[in-house]
């Protein structure tokens, strides 16, 4: 499915309010956009709705928010991805995109770590 207007306008506006954090760059995927730091997912974007990285110590962080884990349905069983939205505050602010896209970042750079090890 194409990318609409829209959605191209909110991952470029994403992109570009991210940018303080280091080159960070969209890229196509099933329909959405991961969103990259030095090789490293740590945001994604599905129906213009902005997703952060995040693990045990951050998703508390979120779920006191009240904000919502993305999840896909595949063969009819939903999956819960380790991504949340992020908040409406950091979609506004520079600043507070600056603290939850680099929370975000550090989330990617431990996974990964861990990853290596094995």
């Amino acid at each position: 499915m194409p990318t609409s207007k829209k959605e191209k306008e909110f991952v470029s506006y994403v992109v570009d309010l991210m940018s303080s954090i280091g080159p960070v760059h969209a890229k196509g995927m099933f329909g959405g956009h991961g969103i990259y730091l030095e090789g490293l997912m740590f945001a994604l974007i599905a129906d213009s709705v902005l997703y952060l990285k995040s693990d045990e110590e951050s998703e508390n962080e979120f779920k006191e928010k009240g904000l919502d884990a993305f999840t896909y349905n595949k063969k009819g069983k939903e999956y819960k991805m380790s991504y949340y939205q992020a908040p409406e505050e950091a979609l506004e602010d520079d600043e507070e995109m600056y603290l939850w896209a680099n929370k975000a970042y550090g989330v990617a750079l431990k996974a990964a770590a861990k990853k290596r090890k094995k």
